[in-house]
């Protein structure tokens, strides 16, 4: 056994820590890029885009002492169609199975109408410490005043100012949620950073660049569905793709002039995949039709948003 099998053997201890944070906040706050850079690596996609996040994704912080499961939810909001209620859904659920509910702010503004709705359903889950995570406390436009603000927008175990672009504040909002943990086991192996397999992955990683590179309507009415992924003799990772959209208008933008738009999003994504799994990646991508999928459950349990029953809350 060498130094790293003896420091991450599987008798973690009887004083290791272990447990579910909820990461929750209105969209685009930064959740995501907040688990990336404590985890040290991209588990969830970014973008500038709200409500990129779709549903709870995984991302697991372990060192010989303890495993933090950060559960990054899609962005609370109030709900306009079915999608949006399975993502608040999603959400919710997080919530009511947390260990520490860690609520991400975005000090460079003043709390907004969302925030005041998030703060009343996070006063809903009783016994469960709330840390305020104050990002983007590196904007030239944070005041004391903000930043009071947002502290007082619900009772709080701590609160720790982060940007969590820059990485600073991390490790002290890091400690501080260990200091809540119960003492628990390793539920993962040392080296899996999430539970998404590949299929999700490149699923993610092709949506990512459709909201990077589209605007208004077309990035929320998109969905992607692996229907091929295997890995050939030759260790090449073959990928076949169909990018879903709502109206014929959407798919024109979505292919683009000549085919542009369309060449762009699979050859980023094909790039990134490949790093990903430091493989050659051959990616395949379509484009089709499904008519107002975001309002038919139907067609959203058929793309892997299956709606949850009253049973399951």
């Amino acid at each position: 056994m060498n130094d790293l099998d003896a420091i991450f053997s599987d008798d973690w201890g009887e004083h290791h820590r272990s447990g579910d944070v909820a990461v929750v906040g209105r969209p685009n706050v930064g959740k995501s890029t907040l688990i990336n850079a404590i985890l040290g690596q991209k588990v969830a996609i970014v973008s500038p885009k709200p409500q990129t996040t779709r549903r709870n994704q995984l991302g697991i912080y372990t060192t010989p002492d303890v495993q933090i499961l950060f559960v990054d939810t899609p962005g609370l909001h109030r709900p306009h169609h079915k999608m949006g209620e399975f993502m608040v859904s999603a959400a919710e659920g997080a919530l009511r199975e947390a260990n520490v509910i860690l609520w991400v702010l975005d000090v460079s503004v003043p709390p907004q109408a969302e925030d005041q709705e998030i703060a009343g359903t996070i006063a809903q889950v009783k016994d469960v410490p709330v840390v305020l995570a104050l990002n983007k406390s590196d904007a030239g436009a944070v005041t004391e005043e903000n930043l009071a603000a947002h502290r007082a927008l619900v009772a709080h175990h701590a609160v720790y100012q982060v940007s969590a672009l820059k990485g600073t504040g991390i490790p002290e909002l890091v400690a501080g949620i260990i200091d809540l943990l119960p003492v628990g086991p390793r539920y993962y192996p040392v080296d899996q950073v999430s539970e998404v397999n590949l299929r999700t992955l490149a699923a993610e990683v092709i949506r990512e660049k459709i909201m990077l590179h589209t605007d208004k309507e077309i990035p929320h009415a998109s969905a992607v569905e692996i229907e091929e992924y295997r890995e050939r003799e030759d260790g090449m990772h073959y990928i076949n793709a169909t990018i879903y959209v709502e109206r014929d208008s959407q798919k024109g933008i979505i292919i683009g002039k000549g085919g542009a738009m369309i060449k762009q999003i699979g050859t980023e994504a094909r790039l990134e995949l490949a790093a990903m799994v430091d493989a050659s990646v051959f990616l395949e991508l379509h484009v089709k039709v499904l008519k107002n999928w975001r309002s038919d459950e139907r067609l959203m349990q058929r793309l892997g948003y299956r709606m949850p029953k009253p049973d399951d809350q």
